[in-house]
């Protein structure tokens, strides 16, 4: 059995990094919550407008809503989508559905982006798939009274410290939540390999992280739940995991790295999401 070797990511600022992207990929806006992070998804958005960040495609993968009851839209939330749509006028956009983004039908109509499962795309001559990732979530259907449950308590988390670190914590120290990041990880992984990817990249757990088995690398792109948010970039056969401080940080530093047993968290990794 091959060994997993985590990989660490590094700090990203916009006003310092003027490289062409091959991709920008974001997940778990959670649009029409109340924990989304909308203002800095409008600043993120924003700085791909002005080319703050210049990348060739913008792919959002999945979980852009809360959920398919638009009432709980904010102004701040159709600002996001009005820049979205702005955004597809220059750059190609191509939304990943996630769980609890509704009908694709009603997305594309919405946004007139391109809507699909599951997304490939090459880059410097190594093949990438995108995907939500909560196809390999079966705990969410086998037991979603516990589900919502725990959902409800993250939330609460989230909600009653606005640093986010017992929401993280809590994480990071429950066996489920543990069981399931490593499902999905591996189960992406296996995924990739078999329709011959040398990337993978998801969201849903709302755990940023990276890890290489092998040929394969996966990553997970985070949230926007939770401060500092985080994203990935692609260029050149490269994929990067990124937090997002905005285009006011002083200057970029690298995160120290951890040692990790293979499929388990280094500590103090969670802080990355």
């Amino acid at each position: 059995m091959e060994r997993i070797r985590p990989i660490h990511p590094t700090t990203f600022f916009l006003s310092t990094d003027p490289s062409f992207h091959d991709a920008v990929i974001i997940s778990d806006l959670h649009l029409g919550s109340s924990l989304c992070r909308d203002a800095s998804i409008i600043e993120f958005l924003e700085s791909l407008e002005r080319s703050d960040i210049r990348t060739r495609r913008l792919i959002l993968n999945g979980d852009v809503f809360d959920s398919i009851d638009f009432r709980r839209l904010n102004k701040r939330h159709w600002k996001i989508l009005s820049l979205v749509r702005k955004l597809s006028d220059r750059m190609e956009i191509t939304w990943v559905c996630g769980n609890h983004d509704g009908p694709a039908e009603t997305i594309s109509h919405l946004l007139g982006v391109q809507v699909r499962d599951e997304h490939e795309f090459e880059t410097g001559g190594r093949r990438v798939l995108v995907l939500h990732g909560h196809q390999f979530d079966d705990f969410i259907n086998m037991y979603p009274t516990i589900t919502l449950l725990a959902d409800l308590v993250y939330r609460l988390l989230q909600w009653t410290d606005r640093t986010h670190r017992v929401a993280r914590f809590a994480k990071s120290n429950t066996k489920v939540f543990l069981r399931c990041i490593r499902k999905i990880r591996v189960e992406s992984i296996a995924y990739a390999r078999l329709k011959g990817a040398d990337m993978v990249c998801c969201g849903h757990t709302h755990h940023a992280e990276r890890f290489v088995d092998g040929a394969v690398e996966y990553l997970n792109s985070g949230c926007w739940t939770e401060s500092p948010p985080s994203f990935l970039s692609v260029r050149n056969g490269a994929v990067h995991l990124n937090r997002f401080h905005g285009s006011l940080a002083p200057q970029p530093t690298e995160l120290p790295a951890h040692s990790a047993a293979p499929g388990l968290l280094a500590p103090g990794e969670l802080v990355l999401n």
